[in-house]
């Protein structure tokens, strides 16, 4: 089973997914700011953090499956379930698998559209350098994460996402690469999800394309979405404020069906 920590205990229950080359370590900058009303569930990801290598390719579908086994081993019935960039696509998986489990579903500095062609291409010539030279990869790749009118402020930011991402196994890495070419358009999700929507992006995200991710998204009372001026990993950028967003916005009932 994947290796997860438990903190916490609020009667809601918010499980916490990193994104590639995370673990679950990340969240500590958000975690003082974040509603004693929640009970964290922070996992590691297959292939990251203390989880194992389970297959030659991660898909979205079999981390998303692994996930329900943590919640099915600790009998948790009912999540808020967020998950950063890669988190978060893991995320859409559970939630067109496990639908009936979600109090809400938070995209975190992530998208519901699948890669173009051009990321695709991207990401598979990028095989070769994460096998045999995973350090210079990360170096080269996590800069550029950050809000780069800000990168004199956030270079301990870098500096820990960087140790994060070297501590990662490049094997495990390269699994949820190809995992993530594979993974398909999930707005069909977005479009009819029941559970509440929270999308939390970056101004300055040259990951996630910002603009088209919320621009697209459908007109629905269920669905909030904020930008902020930060880069990919509002966790790390600004973790007050997006903790503050979480609370308001989760702890927040709002109706499945508005009676007019």
């Amino acid at each position: 089973m994947l290796n997860f920590e438990k903190k916490g205990n609020g009667k809601e229950t918010l499980v916490l997914l990193h994104g590639f080359m995370e673990n679950l370590s990340i969240w500590s900058d958000m975690e003082p700011h974040l509603s004693k009303d929640f009970s964290l569930l922070k996992i590691d990801l297959p292939g990251h953090g203390q989880s194992e290598i389970l297959e030659e390719v991660h898909t979205m579908e079999l981390m998303a499956d692994e996930v329900k086994k943590v919640l099915d081993n600790q009998n948790i019935e009912k999540i808020h379930l967020l998950g950063h960039s890669m988190g978060g696509y893991t995320s859409l998986a559970f939630a067109e698998k496990y639908p009936d489990s979600l109090k809400s579903l938070t995209l975190f500095f992530s998208t519901y559209f699948a890669d173009d062609e051009e990321k695709k291409q991207q990401r598979i010539k990028s095989y070769r350098i994460i096998k045999d030279a995973f350090a210079h990869y990360a170096r080269a790749g996590i800069p550029n994460l950050f809000n780069p009118n800000e990168r004199d402020i956030l270079e301990g930011k870098i500096e820990t996402a960087l140790e994060t991402a070297l501590s990662t196994n490049n094997m495990g890495a390269l699994a949820c690469v190809k995992g993530m070419v594979e993974r398909t358009d999930k707005k069909h999700i977005i479009q009819n999800l029941e559970a509440k929507i929270l999308v939390l992006a970056g101004k300055h995200d040259n990951a996630v394309k910002t603009e088209t991710t919320i621009k697209n998204l459908p007109d629905r009372t269920n669905i909030k979405s904020y930008v902020l001026d930060c880069g990919h990993n509002g966790h790390w950028e600004k973790p007050g404020i997006c903790a503050e967003i979480i609370n308001t916005e989760l702890l927040h009932n709002l109706p499945k069906k508005l009676v007019l």
